[in-house]
Formats: structure tokens, C-alpha cells, sequence
């Protein structure tokens, strides 16, 4: 592809100039970007990287090294939307321009080949996925995991090779497909129809999470539709930059979902959540699908805004536990979501709830940066598991999969003595505390 044909790509994936001329560049987001906060330079701030695709979508600068550096070196955390007091849709315009770093050949050929491999090839289709989960079971459990690190093989490779194996999660046991069934009945008159995503990465990787919703869910009285043919969300895709895979995914998961009929769709992975909140408007000009996805969304609840909503505290019994909790940024600033985790924590009995400093703060996970920007990423989780120390607590809560494996990543990185888990697992510890 041409220099002038990614300008011309990139003038068609952005939204109309409208739409970017909405930044008005006040400087509010500048206090809350991560990565203006590392290098204090304008061009790594939220308004510098809106004003670099402003010039390029016009013609008036070229696509380059550093622009695509600039949209990659992006957590995507979209604080500076929640800043933001002209309403800019940040997130979406620089999801836009991935889209022409990935095809103008700039972005990193490491960054570019494990995007593809993952995002393409394995998690799309749901068996490959399996398998490949499988395969990464028995390497963490037959001893090759181990053999590996300590010969120094990884070293040799690749300075960083060890950390980043050590980012990737466990794989379960099993897997929530394979054991959830298909429609779970209340053992009492139904209260609430659900349906429930048991997730990509969450379901051979989180499998205990979504049990443990399951089993809230359950203790709520709600039916529970699991279609067996649901898919991955797709939110992985969109974000870098991959509009086509995702909006295939959505459509699947429309259909499967379609099967029954239910009020509530829930999610206990915030980026899930975010994403499939956007399916209305991802496929609004889909003359098939716009109405069917517009419905969809309307449905999608995550877990803590579900049991945020419900009369749960009845329920719940005694913790003596000192927890803090993080806010993913899915939850926080693309979904609004804030009050509600804490209403149903601080609503345990005897808990000691602590306020994390800097708790809408990114931790560096952001989907697979902490894989491409290792480095960048450490920096941020550092600053996040200061900011824990600093609370006191012995148990951090985290509503989504990369958050969680980056935060156990950063406990025993920088050696703070913590717990960490999913909000709705320590819900149904709460709910078990007397049994």
C-alpha cells in the first residue's frame, strides 16, 4: 500500500471532520493520560494524537514512523473521554486510525505478527482456541514451563521473553462450555432472565469466575440462557484496529443469543461489556442486523451493574476482610460504571473497604500491551501496585481478565503481599460466609 492510499484509507475509517474538529484542545485530559504522564511530550497526549490524525486525514501531513508509534504507544483507556468536556469519542477515532497503522506497513512486524496469529486466527474460532488452550495447559503443568525458565533458553531468545510468559494466565482446569449448561433453571419461581457470555479468554482461562457468577446468578433466582454456539465478543479486534472480524463476531452473537428470550444479558469481563454495549451502534447501518443489535445492547449488564440493581444485601453475610478495589478501564470510563461495584462491596457486612489513590488509573494491561509495550506497561503497573501498598489491603478487586492477570503479575514483581479477584467471587464468598 501507498503513502497516499493509507491517507486516503485513513480519511474513510475516520469520522467525518466534524467530528474531530470536536476537540477543542483545552488541555483537560492531559492530567489523565498515562502516557502524557510518562513523557510529557504534546504528541503522546490525547489532544496531540487527535490533532496528528486531524493533519493527516486532511492531507497536511504524511503518514509516518511516529504517528504509528503514537497510535500504538495509546493504552486505549479512553480517561481522557471521562475528562473530555466537549464529549470527544477519543477511543473510537484512534481505534480508527490503528486501522491505517496496520495496513500502511509502519506498525512493528513482532507487534503486527502477534496481532494477527491472536486476533485473526486463534480467537475467533472458538475450537483453535481450545486447542490452543490445551496445548498451553500442558506446557504449564507438564514441567516444560518451568524447564524453560530456568535454562535460560528464553533469555537467549529474547531479554523479555520470560516476563511476557509470565503474563499469560493459567489455563483452567476446564472449560465453562464444556460444564455450564445450556439453560440453568431457578430451583424456585424466577426472579430474573438471564442470559450469560461465558467469554473468550474467560472461558478457558477465568473458567472459576464464571462459575462463580453462575453461582450468584443462581442464588439470585435467575434462569440462565448459555448458548452453546456464542463466540468471542470481539472487543479484542475492534480495539486494534480489526472493525471487519469484530462485526462478524457481533452478528454471531446476536443470532446465537436470539435463540431465547431474556432480560438481562450478562457479562462479568468489562471489556466485554463495553464492546457489546456498542453493537447497536457498530452495525446501525446493517439493514439485517441495526435493529437486532440495537436490542442486543440494550440488554447487556455487567455483573457489578447487575447485582448493583438488585436486592442482593439481604444476602450477603459478615466479611472481615480489608479489600481495595481497582477500576478497569472498560468499566469506568467507557461504561459509566463507578458507584455501583462499591454499593454492592460496601454493602457486606463488616467489611473494610479502602479507596485505591488513582483508582480509574490504567494498570498497563490494555488488552496485549503489556506483551508489545512490556516496558511502557511495567512503568504504569508499578505506580498501581504503589498506590495498593499504600491502602493496606490484603485482597485487590479487579472486574476484568487482563486487569486481574496484570495485577497477580505485579504482586509478585514488585513484591506486595496481595489477593486478587474478580468482585463477583468475593460476592459469593459473602453469600457462602454462613454455610
Amino acid at each position: 500500500m501507498t503513502k497516499q492510499n493509507s491517507n486516503n484509507l485513513l480519511l474513510s475509517a475516520l469520522p467525518d471532520d466534524d467530528v474531530l474538529s470536536q476537540c477543542i484542545h483545552c488541555g483537560m485530559c492531559l492530567a489523565t493520560c498515562p502516557t502524557y504522564e510518562l513523557t510529557k511530550l504534546e504528541r503522546s497526549s490525547p489532544r496531540g494524537r487527535l490533532k496528528m490524525i486531524k493533519s493527516v486525514a486532511r492531507g497536511e501531513m504524511k503518514i509516518s514512523k511516529i504517528f504509528a508509534e503514537e497510535m500504538n504507544f495509546c493504552l486505549d483507556c479512553q480517561a481522557c473521554e471521562t475528562a473530555c468536556p466537549a464529549g470527544v469519542k477519543y477511543g473510537s477515532i484512534v481505534e480508527a486510525a490503528r486501522v491505517v497503522v496496520e495496513e500502511s506497513g509502519y506498525g512493528k512486524l513482532v507487534s503486527r505478527f502477534l496481532k494477527y496469529i491472536a486476533l485473526k486466527i486463534i480467537i475467533p474460532n472458538k475450537s483453535l482456541l481450545k486447542s490452543t488452550a490445551r496445548l498451553l495447559r500442558f506446557y504449564q503443568r507438564s514441567g516444560l514451563q518451568k524447564f524453560l525458565h530456568k535454562s535460560g533458553i528464553f533469555k537467549m531468545i529474547a531479554p523479555k521473553l520470560t516476563e511476557i510468559d509470565n503474563l499469560s494466565p493459567t489455563v483452567s482446569s476446564k472449560f465453562s462450555d464444556n460444564h455450564l449448561e445450556e439453560k440453568i433453571s431457578s430451583a424456585v419461581p424466577t426472579k430474573y432472565k438471564t442470559a450469560f457470555l461465558t467469554g473468550c479468554l474467560m472461558n478457558v482461562m477465568f473458567d472459576e469466575i464464571n462459575s462463580d457468577t453462575i453461582d450468584v446468578l443462581k442464588a439470585l433466582n435467575c434462569d440462565i440462557f448459555i448458548p452453546k454456539n456464542q463466540v468471542c465478543c470481539g472487543s479484542l479486534n475492534e480495539h486494534n484496529g480489526d472493525f471487519e472480524t469484530a462485526k462478524s463476531l457481533a452478528k454471531k452473537n446476536i443470532d446465537a443469543f436470539g435463540q431465547s428470550d431474556y432480560d438481562f444479558l450478562i457479562t462479568n469481563s468489562s471489556g466485554c461489556s463495553a464492546f457489546m454495549k456498542e453493537y447497536g451502534h457498530i452495525l446501525k447501518d446493517d439493514p439485517e442486523y441495526s435493529g437486532k443489535a440495537k436490542i442486543f445492547s440494550s440488554k447487556v449488564k455487567d455483573i457489578m451493574e447487575f447485582l448493583a440493581n438488585v436486592d442482593i444485601e439481604k444476602k450477603l453475610n459478615i466479611l472481615n476482610d480489608s479489600v481495595t478495589y481497582h477500576d478497569a478501564c472498560h468499566h469506568v470510563h467507557t461504561q459509566k460504571i463507578f458507584s455501583e461495584p462499591r454499593k454492592v462491596l460496601q454493602s457486606i457486612p463488616e467489611l473494610s473497604f479502602n479507596e485505591l489513590e488513582e483508582s480509574t488509573w490504567c494498570c498497563g494491561s490494555a488488552g496485549i500491551y503489556n506483551i508489545t509495550h512490556y516496558d511502557d506497561s511495567m512503568k504504569f503497573l508499578e505506580r498501581k501496585m504503589n498506590n495498593i501498598m499504600k491502602t493496606g489491603s490484603k485482597i485487590v478487586l479487579a472486574a476484568n481478565p487482563g486487569c486481574i492477570s496484570q495485577l497477580k503479575y505485579g504482586a509478585k514483581k514488585f513484591h506486595v503481599d496481595v489477593e486478587i479477584l474478580h468482585p463477583v467471587s468475593f460476592v459469593k464468598k459473602s453469600l457462602n460466609a454462613n454455610k
